[in-house]
């Protein structure tokens, strides 16, 4: 039974995977698409929820985090079922570009 969902960026998978050696699949999946270490990873998440904008829903910063955009366009494409002004947009990307 499942009691919570949370979503989390693929620096913490890499974490609470455990031994990946054990799990080529996942260990080359990782190694391929996941662009920062948890440090960072926890860093950008908290720089970008100090905005403080309530539209950033934690699926969407976790693929913010994930995939860090570096134009309006990809970001925008995070969130499908929410606008972004072009001020939300440039402050989110402001952030991204210091990772």
């Amino acid at each position: 039974m499942i009691l919570k969902m949370t979503p989390v960026h693929l620096a913490d998978v890499k974490e609470l995977s455990g031994d990946l050696e054990a799990k080529p699949e996942l260990r080359d999946y990782l190694k391929e698409f996941s662009k920062l270490d948890k440090k960072k990873a926890d860093s950008l998440t908290e720089s970008i929820k100090a905005i403080g904008n309530p539209k950033i829903r934690g699926e969407q910063l976790v693929k913010i985090v994930d995939l860090l955009p570096k134009d309006a366009e990809s970001l925008t494409k995070i969130f499908n079922d929410t606008t972004l002004d072009e001020k939300e947009v440039n402050e989110i990307l402001a952030i991204i570009k210091e990772y």
